[in-house]
């Protein structure tokens, strides 16, 4: 069985993923910037209207990926209070300026989550050396990555995925990312060995 999760950043969106084939919802604000942490109102929304489990985004904002301090408090508070929640999961990433994961960080703030899972998001697609990367998510317990494999459409990284499915060897689920819809989605999970997929737009997996 493959899981589709769908990341909305409406109610209406929300609904239509539900009723389209989404198996998880990853919910975040402004998709136009690569979404960022929903407000306490739309998240509250969201969670009287999910029927499936919802991860949700913690970005206090658009571009980069490296923090200010304040910035960094911000998505402590953020996971503080999702762990209050019934929500499933978290999504973030957080990287050093040179362009390396930040480690430190990044524990802090799995730590800060547990018991709910975590997925490292699309920061893991700029880092040069994403074997390596991988393996230390794995040593921080991260459950899940998302990337395209380094390309703009995750179909045109087939081969990266491939390779980053059989270095994670279960360890951790490399769920592809971008560009993903209903006409490949089935060829991307046959040529990778993957078990999940992430899009803005829903459909239906064939089984």
């Amino acid at each position: 069985m493959t899981l589709l999760e769908v990341c909305v950043d409406t109610l209406a969106a929300l609904e239509r993923a539900q009723t389209r084939g989404a198996g998880r919802i990853e919910l975040c604000e402004r998709l136009d910037l690569g979404g960022i942490s929903p407000s306490k109102e739309f998240l509250e929304q969201a969670l009287a209207a999910a029927r499936v489990p919802l991860h949700v985004m913690v970005r206090p904002r658009g571009g980069d990926f490296v923090y200010s301090e304040v910035e960094f408090e911000q998505m402590k508070r953020e996971l503080q209070r999702l762990r209050d929640l019934p929500v499933a999961g978290a999504v973030f990433g957080v990287l050093l300026a040179d362009g390396r994961i930040d480690l430190r960080r990044t524990r802090e703030l799995v730590e800060r989550t547990r018991p709910l899972s975590v997925t490292f998001h699309r920061a893991f697609d700029g880092l040069p050396d994403k074997v390596a990367a991988l393996e230390q998510l794995i040593e921080l317990g991260v459950e899940r990555v998302l990337t395209s494999g380094g390309a703009a459409r995750a179909f045109d990284s087939r081969d990266q995925l491939r390779r980053l499915v059989a270095e994670a060897d279960e360890r951790i689920i490399v769920m592809p990312g971008g560009g993903v819809r209903a006409d490949h989605a089935m060829h991307l999970v046959t040529e990778t060995g993957v078990r999940e997929l992430h899009s803005s737009t829903p459909f239906v997996l064939d089984k």
